[in-house]
C-alpha cells in the first residue's frame, strides 16, 4: 500500500511569501526613512549653531593673552569646528615670535584646546631711549619697544643679533637664579685681545670684567667671591683671567694714599685668587 506524503498546495503558500515580502519591505522602508532622517539632522546640524565653535581654551601662556592667540588663530564662535584644521591652526598660532611650540586639538562636540609654550624673556637690549626683549632664541623683538626700565632681567648693552648675543644669551640661561637677580647691566665691550670681552655693573654697586666664553662657568662663584670682601668694599671683580678684585679708588686721595690703597687691592686680589 502506497504511503500517502504531505503535498502543500501553492494555495497554502501563498500568504506566507506575502506575508515574508511585506515584512522585507517595511524593513526596507524603515531603514530608508532612518537614512532620510538622518541626513536631515546632519544638513541641519552643518547650518545651525551647534556646528560651529562654541569654546576656544588656551592654557601655557603669559606673554600672550588669550585674546591674542584666539585673534591670531582666526578662530571665532562663527567657525564651523568641522573645518578647523589642527595643523593650519597651529602654525598660524607659531608665527607668533614668542612661542616655541602649538598644539591643538578639538574637543567635540564644539571646543578648541590651544596649549602652547612660550620662548623666555632672557634679557634686554638697551637701543637709544627704549629697551628690547630678547629672547632665549637670541632674537631681538623690535617691535616690543619699552622706555620703562626693566626689573626682571639684565640690561645688554651694545649687543646685535649676532654670535656675541647668541652665546650671552646661551651663558645668561646657565647662571643660577642668585646670580642672574643680581646682575643691572651687561656692556659689550670687546677689546683687540678678545673680541668677547663684557663688563658688568652690579646691582650691589661692584663691577665685574669678564669674557663671554667662561662667563657662566666663572660668574657662579660670585656669590663667594663677595663674601670674602668687606661689607662697604667696592670695586672691579676680575674673571677673565682668575678671579681677583681692586677696589675703586676713593676721590680725591694723595698719592701715597692711593699706594697704601694699592697694596691693600694687592692683598684683597691674593685672598680671592686662593
Amino acid at each position: 500500500m502506497v504511503e500517502k506524503k504531505n503535498v502543500v498546495s501553492i494555495e497554502d503558500r501563498i500568504p506566507k511569501l506575502k506575508e515574508q515580502r511585506r515584512k522585507k519591505a517595511n524593513r526596507r522602508l524603515i531603514f530608508l526613512l532612518l537614512l532620510f532622517f538622518i541626513l536631515i539632522a546632519c544638513i541641519l546640524y552643518f547650518q545651525s549653531p551647534l556646528s560651529h565653535v562654541q569654546a576656544i581654551k588656551v592654557g601655557g601662556n603669559d606673554v600672550y593673552s588669550e585674546q591674542d592667540i584666539i585673534d591670531q588663530a582666526d578662530l571665532t564662535h562663527d567657525t564651523n569646528i568641522w573645518k578647523v584644521e589642527n595643523e593650519e591652526v597651529e602654525e598660524k598660532i607659531g608665527q607668533l615670535p614668542e612661542i616655541r611650540k602649538v598644539e591643538v586639538k578639538k574637543k567635540f562636540p564644539s571646543t578648541i584646546l590651544v596649549q602652547i609654550e612660550e620662548l623666555k624673556r632672557i634679557a634686554y637690549v638697551s637701543v637709544e631711549n627704549y629697551f628690547l626683549p630678547v629672547l632665549e632664541n637670541g632674537k631681538i623683538l623690535s617691535e616690543n619697544q619699552s622706555t620703562t626700565i626693566p626689573l626682571n632681567a639684565p640690561i645688554l648693552f651694545s649687543f646685535t643679533e649676532d654670535k656675541a648675543l647668541k652665546e650671552m644669551i646661551i651663558a645668561i640661561e646657565q647662571l643660577p637664579e642668585e646670580v642672574l637677580n643680581s646682575i643691572s647691566e651687561v656692556h659689550y665691550d670687546p677689546t683687540d685681545s678678545d673680541e668677547f670681552h663684557i663688563s658688568l655693573y652690579m646691582n650691589d654697586g661692584n663691577e665685574v670684567s669678564a669674557t663671554i666664553r667662561t662667563f657662566a662657568e666663572k660668574m657662579v662663584h660670585y656669590p663667594a667671591i663677595v663674601s670674602q670682601l668687606e661689607p662697604n668694599q667696592k670695586g672691579v671683580i676680575n674673571l677673565e683671567v682668575g678671579s681677583y678684585f681692586k677696589a675703586f679708588e676713593p676721590e680725591g686721595d694723595e698719592p701715597n694714599e692711593e699706594r697704601g690703597q694699592a697694596s691693600e687691592e694687592n692683598d684683597v686680589q691674593e685672598e680671592i685668587s686662593d
